[in-house]
This record gives structure tokens, C-alpha cells and sequence, in this order.
């Protein structure tokens, strides 16, 4: 079970894509959060116990990732997680939503808002897979190391020391302070992933399924996304360069506020959270 803050609850619903987890805290309006790969729904932490006095926030876990459950054969490309994510606010009986996406979960946040527009109160994108530029070039060897059959060893080594987590090889350049990232959070991403074989082989069929096709498919709709947006980008990340936070304040004619984090990296929602929070609910309020 991944861990929480105190102030959520974890949560799972049945759907056609599987039972789907969640962390769930606050009441009101909907923020649904939406994490990349290899992490889950514990990215949002700081997010859900900062803006729950405003927001009913929901994080889920994606499909082959956290404690969601899924079979062992089922599409799990990030447009099969866009479904999944309608499958969910269908069974909770959620309207519109306010939604939120990061890494891998940027590019399903905009699948998701292109092809379900009326179901979007508002959208922030954060550093993310946009139209044709994923997989980047800096991930690419852990992409490759995955396809050749090491996967399930790399994560059981960064599961057993969390220093290999945090290394310029591994994650640690996806943080401006890879040694300020604790043990407790490295295991709370990395243990659902190996703690089956099963779950493994979930994890490697959704690096498999990692193809620009799938954004550069929704182009066209997000040039008619009217969703009041803001994007947030950090300006140190190696794998999603600032020029793509112009190319989407160009492209969503919804854009509203496009701001910049100077010297932060792809996971500043955690590392930035205040600064992060303080723009969300200046975007939700504004509304």
C-alpha cells in the first residue's frame, strides 16, 4: 500500500480498465491529479494536504503503477490511461474536474482534455510529454535497458539501495536536490512496481507502449481546448526543454498564465510545492 498524507484517505474504485486507486482528501469541486512513469499518486502529497480546504483532490494511480489493479494483457498506453480517467469520474459521479498532469501524466492530462473537453473545468500542465517530443532523449536508456530485459533487476537494486534511486544514472537528475529525497518516498514509488513479477511485466508493457503518436494525434483538438490553462515549467529539466511550455501556451487558445520555475526540475511539484500551490489556487479562483 502506498503511503499517504495524513490527511488523505487511499481509495479504489472498479472500472472497465481495472480497480483503480486513488488518494482522496478535502471536498467541494474536483482537482483530479495525474502522475507520470514510474511514480504514483504519492507525487501529489503536498498538493492534497495544501488544497483540499478548496478542492476535493483525487490522485490516482495509473494503470500499471501504485496499488492499482489491471489484467495481465490490457491496453495501458497513456490513451488507455485517458480512459480510464473518464471511467473514473464516471463511477464516482464526477461532472468536471479540475485537472492537473505531470511527466507522462501531462500527455494523458492532454489526451484526456482534448477528447473530453466538456468534462474539464480547468487544466495545468506541468513538465510533460507534448506532441512529438517523447520519449526524451535522456530517458531513452533506461527505455532501452527495460526492453532488453533488465527492468525487474534495475528496480529491485533501486528498491535495495535508494542512493541508485537518487543517482545522475538513475532519477537524480529529475531532482534539483536528489539527496533531500527520502527513503520512505523512493520506496512508496518502486515497491507496487516489484511486488509481484506480474506487476513487473504491467510496468514494462507501459514503457513498451511509450509512443509520441498518441499526443500528436490530439494536436488538432487542443488548437479548440477553451479550458482556462496553466502551465508550469521548470527551467533545469533535461528531459522536457521550456520551449514546449511555448509550444502548448500556443496551441491551448484556453491559456490563461504560462510561468516558469527558475532551476527547477521535472518533479517541482514536490520539491516546489509551495510556490506550485500558491499558482493553483490563484488558477482555480480565478475561475
Amino acid at each position: 500500500m502506498t503511503s499517504l498524507p495524513k490527511t488523505s484517505t487511499k481509495r479504489s474504485v472498479a472500472t472497465a480498465s481495472g480497480r483503480i486507486a486513488f488518494a482522496e482528501a478535502g471536498s467541494g469541486p474536483v482537482a483530479l491529479f495525474v502522475h507520470g512513469v514510474l511514480l504514483n499518486g504519492h507525487l501529489w502529497r503536498h498538493q492534497l494536504a495544501a488544497l483540499s480546504d478548496i478542492r476535493r483532490c483525487i490522485a490516482v494511480d495509473l494503470l500499471a503503477h501504485g496499488d492499482t489493479e489491471i489484467a495481465p494483457d490490457q491496453d495501458v498506453s497513456v490513451t488507455a490511461n485517458a480512459r480510464m480517467l473518464r471511467e473514473v469520474i464516471d463511477v464516482l459521479g464526477i461532472d468536471k474536474v479540475d485537472l492537473v498532469g505531470n511527466d507522462s501524466g501531462g500527455g494523458i492530462a492532454q489526451i484526456f482534455a482534448a477528447t473530453n473537453p466538456s468534462r474539464v473545468r480547468s487544466l495545468t500542465l506541468t513538465d510533460c510529454d507534448v506532441h512529438d517530443n517523447w520519449p526524451p532523449e535522456a530517458f531513452k536508456p533506461f527505455l532501452a535497458m527495460a526492453a532488453a530485459g533488465g527492468l525487474r533487476g534495475t528496480l529491485d537494486a533501486m528498491v535495495a539501495d535508494k542512493n541508485i534511486y537518487r543517482s545522475a544514472e538513475a532519477l537524480g537528475p529529475a531532482y534539483e536536490h536528489p539527496d533531500r529525497v527520502s527513503d520512505e518516498t523512493i520506496e512508496t514509488y518502486l515497491r507496487p512496481l516489484v511486488e509481484t513479477e506480474q506487476r513487473t511485466r504491467d510496468f514494462q508493457r507501459f514503457l513498451a507502449a511509450f509512443d509520441c503518436k498518441h499526443t500528436v494525434a490530439v494536436a488538432e483538438q487542443l488548437r479548440t481546448l477553451k479550458a482556462p490553462t496553466l502551465i508550469a515549467w521548470g527551467t533545469d529539466d533535461i528531459y522536457f526543454d521550456v520551449r514546449w511550455s511555448h509550444w502548448l501556451a500556443k496551441t491551448i487558445p484556453g491559456t490563461r498564465k504560462r510561468i516558469e520555475f527558475e532551476g527547477a526540475r521535472i518533479f517541482f511539484p514536490e520539491e516546489r510545492a509551495a510556490d506550485f500551490n500558491h499558482e493553483l489556487r490563484s488558477h482555480w479562483l480565478a475561475e
